[in-house]
């Protein structure tokens, strides 16, 4: 795309300016974009998969529980078992800087080959910039890349850094393995609040959100972190709580999970409660608090619950139904999407959380699935169909089972499916 505004056009011309990366990053990149593994055969022969080194492996159970050092190359490695005896890995690198009044932050995609004998194969390439102006706006360059429903890092290396949108099936939202720790920030960025700490998110989103909206700036400044993150995408969303958390400011209340507090205020308005009164909106025990408004409602008469619950089936049907029959699962947890309202409602009953009394079943941005190991319900997932994400995964009272990185993976591994039935 040609450049066409003012910072497009300078932009692009500050970009083909950038350093290359040197000998010491790229070397940073390799190191931490990917595990170090050693190959170990039948025969309990041991194969570093870094430099090559070839020796006799010790006690199998304790290279195992310790842990293995290649005695060549220094590095500590994981093992790898099997015939397999070529490993290809690809993420993505990432380094803050500024560049005259720009925050930039770059990417690069880092690929790993590594063959059973042989030293591993490295080789990175840039991808993409997002350069951020001081008032917030925003300029991707990029190179182009193929398309596909599952794929997003289909990049063609011989193609140009050129200015793209950043809309449609051209996301450049790019999540990468790490980020090299010599960083360079903008002043506007630091004076909006930022001190050097990403908390979980990713700092192009994180920037653009205080350079553009002064109730995230004012969040971060308070350290309300956790309701920050919750609201990053959706700044439209914090205007209905404002006023609830301009109390919780005033009264020094530290908000310790976003999405519990946000449901909890909308229980309290529900129930004809005050949100500008400190004693309701800063209790003492949110989770505890917000349990007990869960249970008044779902003390609601049953029947009617159920019969309110089938009057939207069909709304929820004509929004969610293209989704209907997906079923993921590993052999011991199974994931389902729910389908009905009224399953809605038997989810939020068991588990004793809010999926039905917050009406989850109305967002048009969510798509809710169910985790069940034996028929018996473990834990509840939000995806976002925007961002293709897990926004939160719950079981009982809003906490976590012994199966939550299990039932969190299994959900990754398969949001893919789920890419594939919104173009269907």
């Amino acid at each position: 795309m040609k450049a066409k505004t003012k910072i497009q056009k300078e932009v692009i011309g500050l970009s083909r300016k950038m350093h290359k990366l040197s000998d010491i990053q790229k070397r940073y990149a390799f190191e931490h974009c990917f595990e170090h593994l050693a190959h170990r055969n039948a025969k309990n022969v041991i194969t570093c998969m870094e430099c090559g080194h070839v020796w006799n492996g010790g006690s199998e159970l304790a290279d195992t529980l310790l842990g293995v050092v290649c005695p060549h190359c220094g590095k500590r490695l994981e093992f790898v078992v099997g015939r397999k005896r070529v490993y290809k890995e690809k993420d993505y690198f990432s380094i803050i800087t500024t560049c005259k009044q720009y925050q930039v932050i770059r990417y690069f995609s880092v690929q790993c080959v590594r063959k059973v004998g042989l030293p591993a194969d490295f080789s990175i390439f840039e991808v993409a910039q997002r350069w951020i102006s001081p008032d917030g706006v925003s300029t991707t360059v990029a190179r182009k890349r193929g398309f596909s429903f599952v794929y997003y890092d289909l990049w063609i290396p011989e193609s140009k850094m050129e200015i793209r949108t950043n809309q449609g099936h051209y996301v450049y939202d790019i999540s990468p393995a790490c980020y090299y720790p010599k960083q360079r920030f903008a002043k506007e960025i630091i004076r909006n609040g930022f001190d050097g700490c990403f908390h979980g998110m990713k700092p192009y989103d994180l920037f653009m959100a205080i350079l553009n909206n002064p109730k995230h700036e004012t969040l971060l400044k308070s350290r309300q972190i956790p309701l920050l993150y919750h609201t990053l995408h959706s700044p439209d969303k914090l205007m209905r709580y404002w006023d609830s958390v301009k109390i919780c400011i005033r009264n020094n209340y530290t908000i310790l999970d976003g999405s519990i507090w946000c449901d909890y205020i909308d229980m309290l308005r529900h129930a004809g409660k005050d949100i500008r009164n400190a004693h309701y909106v800063c209790p003492a025990n949110l989770k505890e608090a917000h349990d007990k408004l869960v249970e008044k409602r779902n003390k609601e008469n049953h029947q009617k619950k159920v019969m309110d619950a089938k009057s939207h089936d069909e709304e929820y049907r004509k929004k969610k139904g293209k989704f209907f029959g997906l079923v993921f699962t590993d052999g011991t947890i199974k994931i389902r999407v729910l389908e009905s309202v009224v399953e809605f409602m038997e989810e939020g009953s068991e588990l004793h959380h809010c999926v039905y009394a917050n009406k989850y079943y109305e967002k048009d941005n969510s798509l809710i699935f169910s985790a069940t190991i034996e028929g018996i319900r473990m834990e509840t997932i939000e995806v976002s169909l925007s961002k293709m994400q897990i926004v939160q995964c719950r079981g009982k009272h809003n906490g976590i089972s012994h199966y939550h990185d299990q039932i969190m993976q299994l959900m990754k591994d398969n949001i893919c499916k789920i890419s594939a039935r919104m173009s269907a």
